[in-house]
């Protein structure tokens, strides 16, 4: 089992700043990959950012520029640094992990979901 605690939403005003993390922990052996997805009722799941193991990174066209995706691996934490906010990133925002357990299985998990609130 793969426990995934996110922390960092809450109510933002345009323009403004938040920075999500999510630590995974649990029976992990290697992570390959961290990321985080948004979603908005109606609206499928979409990803925000991924980042995998080599550092390699991956962004929505409607984030570039203004989110950072990082990675801490000594403590299996993913941070989304969020900057310049618009209305639009409101969304209930996930943590998704993905990687190899103790004992050699494959694993994806998704925590527990963060609001982000965007609004004056």
């Amino acid at each position: 089992q793969v426990q995934l605690v996110e922390s960092g939403g809450g109510l933002v005003q345009p323009g403004g700043s938040l920075r999500l993390s999510c630590a995974a922990s649990g029976s992990i052996f290697r992570i390959n990959a961290m990321g985080w997805f948004r979603q908005t009722p109606g609206k499928q799941r979409e990803l925000v950012a991924d980042i995998f193991s080599g550092g390699t990174t991956t962004y929505a066209d409607s984030v570039k520029g203004r989110f950072t995706i990082s990675r801490n691996d000594a403590k299996n934490t993913v941070y989304l640094q969020m900057n310049r906010l618009n209305p639009e990133d409101t969304a209930v925002y996930y943590c998704n992990c993905r990687g190899l357990t103790l004992g050699g299985s494959q694993f994806e998990y998704w925590g527990q979901g963060t609001f982000v609130p965007v609004t004056e």
